[in-house]
């Protein structure tokens, strides 16, 4: 019947959100991401700075990883969100492990590069150039397994006032070293398809259920099932857990709409069926007599 379905939803629901909070909740398994900054001292004082809803300069100009200059808004995709990851290709170590961290979660995605998101990785080093940019899309996009995203992949290399715009806009802070590296915090942020920062996630691990999650949150509802959107209205983002969290008040307000639903279709099948069945009985004699 109809009125099975917003029940049978809401037990699905149910079901997925308690799978999912076992996945990100502290306690569960996930590891929260350590503080970067504190980590080692040539970190101290550089962090990522809270930007959320921050307009990307959708302007910024850059070279592609095949030398065209594009701007951000070219690269951004109109219809989907996007992962923003920024450090430098020459890293000798955090950059690879956030780049490397972010590949293995959204290896565990189901949505595919291209298709529902894209990927941006932006140097921040102005001496790097589309040679480098070229050798690391091929090598990410192979390690990612599935060849047919390469167009989602995007690797953008630029003059040091460009970087600085799209880096201050989504508040993330680095500075060169004296030994001509780069310090810098981990992260990567995630884009609404019209170039607003929607969700930063710290530190370098990503879990699929996060990354799952934060790309949803970012598209506005435009990726993902129904069943999707109830799993994130139930859930937040917790900085200091390092993932989404069960909102147990929005639980609660589901499990008061599915009692209501069992029971207002436990009624209305009571009540229908004595109506039919009043429909249905032979007449009395006293009212044949009549």
């Amino acid at each position: 019947m109809s009125f099975l379905r917003p029940i049978l939803a809401s037990l699905a629901a149910f079901a997925c959100t308690a799978s999912l909070s076992a996945q990100v909740k502290v306690g569960g398994g996930y590891e929260p991401a350590a503080p970067t900054a504190d980590a080692d001292p040539a970190l101290e004082g550089v962090t990522i700075i809270d930007k959320l809803d921050s307009q990307v300069p959708l302007d910024a100009t850059f070279r592609d990883e095949r030398g065209r200059e594009v701007s951000f808004r070219e690269v951004l995709p109109k219809d989907r969100p996007a992962i923003l990851q920024i450090g430098y290709m020459r890293c000798p170590m955090l950059c690879s492990l956030v780049m490397n961290a972010l590949v293995r979660g959204i290896q565990g995605v189901d949505w595919t590069v291209g298709e529902q998101y894209d990927v941006i990785s932006l140097s921040v080093n102005p001496a790097e150039g589309p040679d480098l940019a070229e050798g690391k899309k091929a090598g990410y996009v192979a390690e990612y397994g599935r060849p047919k995203s390469a167009p989602g992949w995007h690797f953008l290399t630029g003059e040091e006032s460009q970087i600085r715009r799209v880096t201050d806009a989504v508040g993330f802070e680095y500075r060169l070293q004296e030994n001509g590296e780069y310090s810098h915090a981990a992260g990567v942020f995630v884009l609404t398809p019209d170039g607003r920062l929607s969700r930063v996630l710290y530190g370098v691990k990503y879990q699929p259920a996060d990354v799952r999650m934060a790309l949803l949150e970012a598209s506005q509802g435009k990726i993902g099932t129904t069943l999707d959107r109830i799993i994130l209205w139930c859930h937040m983002y917790d900085a200091q857990a390092g993932g989404y969290v069960v909102l147990a008040m929005r639980v609660m307000q589901i499990g008061g709409a599915l009692t209501l639903a069992v029971l207002g279709g436990g009624l209305g099948w009571f009540w229908w069926r004595e109506a039919r069945s009043r429909r249905l009985a032979p007449p009395t004699e006293a009212g044949a007599a009549r």
